[in-house]
């Protein structure tokens, strides 16, 4: 019988994958996970220093979330949540409503992150239509966002990669500059940045406000776009100038919320509530698809009334599985007992260390770091070298036993909060060795770019 990979090639369409060029980075093929790392066929492991698409929270196979699964199985698996409710979803609810200090409840549940988006967006405008303004139907989004690749989701997504292709099938939306801090001019400060990307939104709602639904952004790091790192200041300012406007903000926080970047939420370092909260990956602690939208009172009882279409008729089919909402509560029980917030701030500042030599490599940019999410940004000049970084650079981290998957020239590390400090030294050491591996063979493969990467100091004996 053909390998597991062989099987795979023939029967399963990857995601986010030219299957044409898995002959260059071949699958990797999995037999288990514990803790942070995951187990191949031949029992060879790999730490997990992505959290397996940034989902994974407190490793693979974790022993209080998988007993809380089990006891939700033979209890309920699942029930339509049309005109039926359940104690896990209840409960789900009720906590992290509580997370937002009661400012934000009434949890509209989905399966995934995109689909979270296309609820968000859909609500804002029904609920301007419910109050006799379907004429705002504009969206802005923020330059190199990402909030997921559903038609509607994809519409305030400005990845070319993944928008390009589907652009007929899309509505326009406003674009308004990133504050991504590494655009500072001179003597700019990240703060400096978000001020600038600040007043091209006030321009714009001076002018638009009133065709204007809803702005919708990625607190704090735009992930997928490169693990663009934003000041907090611009949060703020975009709350108060939504709120000026009477324009409804959707904060996505299906990557960044959950302790990824310091705080549970993200928006808790403005000292801001959107009116919307887009939440999923980490939601289930990585166990099961899951994904909710959190919202304020007042769009709730927007839809509140006796006529059927003025109610939000969005669904799906395992809308608020008990399974996965049992996982979620247990996840949410770690975050309480273990007191993850506080221990990931001395995880983070182990990271911040032991990446500190960075700072004076000449071929890196860009050292960031928001809490458990660092990055920095390779320089590597020749374009055809720059396309094949990402699979180059991943293959040689699996040739050191970690997973890393680079976003284009970005390497980035956002591992499951399970690592003790070794652990966390241990992944920096081995992902340096890595780059060093891949910018070598990068250099054998084109001589004329050597004086484009220096040799590094992390090579291991």
């Amino acid at each position: 019988m053909p390998g597991l990979s062989a099987r795979s090639l023939a029967g399963v369409w990857h995601p986010c994958t030219q299957m044409g060029l898995l002959d260059d980075a071949p699958l990797l093929a999995l037999a288990r996970g514990e803790g942070p790392w995951l187990f191949d066929i031949d029992g060879r492991r790999y730490l997990d220093a992505i959290s397996s698409w940034w989902v994974n929270l407190f490793g693979h196979a974790n022993a209080r979330i998988s007993a809380a699964v089990a006891d939700q199985l033979g209890r309920l698996e699942h029930v339509l949540l049309a005109g039926c409710t359940h104690e896990p979803v209840v409960e789900l609810s009720e906590r992290l409503s509580a997370l937002t200090g009661g400012t934000l409840g009434h949890c509209f549940y989905a399966s995934d992150g995109a689909s979270a988006v296309e609820i968000a967006l859909k609500m804002s405008v029904h609920w301007w239509r419910n109050h006799g303004m379907a004429e705002r139907n504009e969206f802005v989004c923020v330059a190199g966002g990402y909030h997921g690749e559903t038609t509607g989701a994809l519409a305030v997504t400005d990845v070319p990669l993944f928008r390009e292709a589907y652009a007929p099938m899309l509505r326009s939306a406003h674009r308004v500059m990133s504050p991504d801090a590494r655009q500072a001019g001179s003597g700019e400060t990240a703060s400096g940045v978000a001020a600038r990307a600040a007043t091209q939104i006030a321009q714009l709602l001076e002018t638009r406000g009133d065709r204007i639904a809803a702005l919708i952004l990625e607190p704090l790091v735009q992930c997928a776009g490169g693990m663009a790192m934003h000041d907090a200041s611009y949060l703020a300012e975009v709350r108060r100038l939504c709120t000026l406007h009477g324009v409804h903000l959707i904060a996505d926080e299906i990557a960044v919320g959950f302790g990824r970047t310091g705080s549970f939420f993200a928006c808790e370092q403005a000292g801001i509530w959107p009116d919307f909260l887009c939440l999923s990956k980490g939601l289930s602690g990585g166990y099961l698809p899951l994904s909710v939208v959190l919202s304020r009172d007042e769009i709730y009882q927007g839809f509140l009334d006796t006529r059927i279409e003025r109610g939000f008729l969005h669904s799906h089919s395992f809308t608020g599985n008990p399974l996965a909402c049992r996982a979620a509560l247990a996840s949410l029980d770690i975050f309480e007992e273990d007191r993850v917030i506080e221990a990931n701030h001395a995880r983070a500042a182990v990271i911040a260390d032991a990446l500190t030599p960075l700072r004076a490599d000449p071929r890196i940019a860009h050292l960031r770091q928001r809490g458990m999410i660092a990055a920095f940004d390779v320089t590597i000049d020749d374009p055809a070298l720059r396309a094949g970084f990402s699979r180059r650079m991943h293959m040689a981290a699996r040739e050191h036993s970690v997973l890393l998957r680079p976003i284009g020239t970005t390497v980035y590390l956002m591992p499951p909060y399970v690592l003790e400090p070794d652990e966390l030294r241990w992944l920096v050491r081995q992902t340096m060795t890595a780059l060093d591996q891949t910018l070598a063979t990068t250099r054998s493969a084109a001589p004329e770019a050597s004086a484009m990467v220096q040799p590094g100091p992390h090579q291991m004996p």
